[in-house]
């Protein structure tokens, strides 16, 4: 994600340079650059008919749709910041915001949001976008982690099908896939390319924190007991039980979809937002069904990271910013945004749209769990970035492949990782 090439950087940033003409200019229709990050069809277009729908009622204050990556918008922001150039409205994830919020590149919208949105929005979902005393962005979307199985072996298998109500605990969950495993076929392929945050937000729902703060606002890396739930299961399934495949460890969610269309996989863990494309690759007749994942002591807790709008500080137009994110979110189209990338809006109003209930392509599993969603434990953390990336990656795929033991991988966590955050908070 944040590993884009020059090339590509000064191609935004030329791109966000040659938008801002006659932007924002005194003289004229104000010009907001909207830089958004929508990439599946039915998003891109969702965004560009609601960029066009205001457009076509606000004569004096235009939006120009500036198509951004994933892939690379932390370094095309930082350039775009860099050059003064940065657009106005900016579309990223909450666990990116911190570094740019405390660095003071994005507005603090605490006196900007109108009543509407503020109150529409549960404040567990405010607090993924809340640095400081601050506000930095607006959540708007998010997905759940849950379990993508082939409904018709399951049915076959017999074993009980967990619900919202009534979910597998992980320790089910591993009896399950051991019983669903053999022949050359898993009971759970499980993607981790990326461990990190897949580990700690399924973590939550054991109760593991693995992030702690003190008195002084500092945080720490403590790896405690509820930390360890998560990580060990899967670490039997895989070393133990037999019953994960080992290959897919090193995988991204996409890459498990042909072995689970295969017969392979009986479930694959993925984001709610996968059911997009399972739908437009599975095998005509291919029967498959969204389960809740596992439970623990906390219940089926997990955390997320919202996606988000921000206003950037140096807009001199934060408040038709604001505006236009107000009128992005209004409920009706804050579904059609969900609807776009099949995810869940944060919206209490959104959320409560038939059309998010429905039966077919399991959107009420969906937003069933929306109620247990929280702050990704590394939200606010800073030097999380690079503790990730140098620490815990290697770690948990160090662990998960059975190279090292629980011990040494609590004890990298929390030694290197803690030199590592103390960096960033003296």
């Amino acid at each position: 994600m944040r590993s884009g090439t020059a090339a590509l950087v000064v191609t935004v940033l030329l791109l966000l340079a040659g938008c801002s003409a006659g932007g924002g200019a005194d003289d004229g229709p104000v010009t907001l650059r909207f830089l958004s990050l929508a990439w599946q069809e039915e998003s891109v277009r969702a965004n560009k008919d609601l960029v066009k729908e205001w457009n076509a009622t606000h004569p004096d204050v235009k939006v120009e749709y500036v198509q951004g990556s994933w892939s690379s918008v932390h370094d095309q922001l930082l350039t775009s910041f860099e050059g003064g150039e940065a657009p106005d409205i900016i579309h990223d994830a909450s666990d990116d915001l911190a570094d740019f919020a405390y660095g003071g590149r994005l507005a603090d919208l605490s006196d900007l949001l109108p009543a509407r949105l503020t109150s529409d929005i549960p404040r567990r979902s405010w607090e993924t976008t809340t640095f400081g005393d601050g506000v930095y962005g607006v959540p708007f979307l998010q997905e759940p982690r849950v379990l993508v199985a082939n409904a018709a072996w399951l049915k076959r298998s017999g074993v009980r099908i967990p619900t919202p109500q009534h979910p597998w605990s992980w320790a089910e969950f591993r009896q399950i896939t051991r019983r669903l495993s053999g022949d050359g076929r898993f009971g759970v392929a499980w993607p981790l390319k990326e461990p990190v945050s897949a580990t700690l937000n399924l973590s939550l729902s054991a109760g593991g924190r693995l992030f702690h703060r003190g008195a002084d606002g500092k945080a720490t890396v403590r790896f405690e007991a509820g930390d360890e739930v998560v990580p060990r299961t899967i670490r039997d399934q895989v070393g133990t039980d037999h019953s994960a495949s080992s290959t897919t460890l090193g995988s991204g969610g996409s890459d498990t979809l042909p072995g689970f269309f295969g017969g392979r996989y009986a479930m694959v863990p993925l984001g709610f937002s996968y059911r997009q494309q399972i739908v437009q690759q599975a095998p005509e007749g291919f029967d498959w069904q969204v389960l809740p994942a596992p439970a623990g002591a906390d219940g089926l807790a997990q955390g997320v990271s919202p996606q988000t709008l921000s206003v950037a500080e140096d807009s001199r137009h934060k408040k038709d910013a604001v505006a236009f994110i107000d009128f992005l979110l209004r409920p009706k189209n804050m579904v059609r945004l969900a609807l776009g990338d099949w995810m869940l809006p944060t919206g209490t109003q959104a959320l409560a749209d038939p059309a998010l209930h429905m039966a077919e392509d399991d959107w009420a599993t969906g937003t069933a769990l929306a109620g247990y969603l929280r702050p990704a434990p590394a939200q606010s953390v800073r030097g999380y970035a690079e503790w990730k990336d140098k620490v815990a990656t290697p770690a948990f795929q160090e662990y998960y492949s059975g190279a090292i033991g629980m011990g040494e991988l609590r004890e990298r966590l929390e030694e290197d990782g803690n030199l590592v955050l103390a960096r960033y908070q003296r």
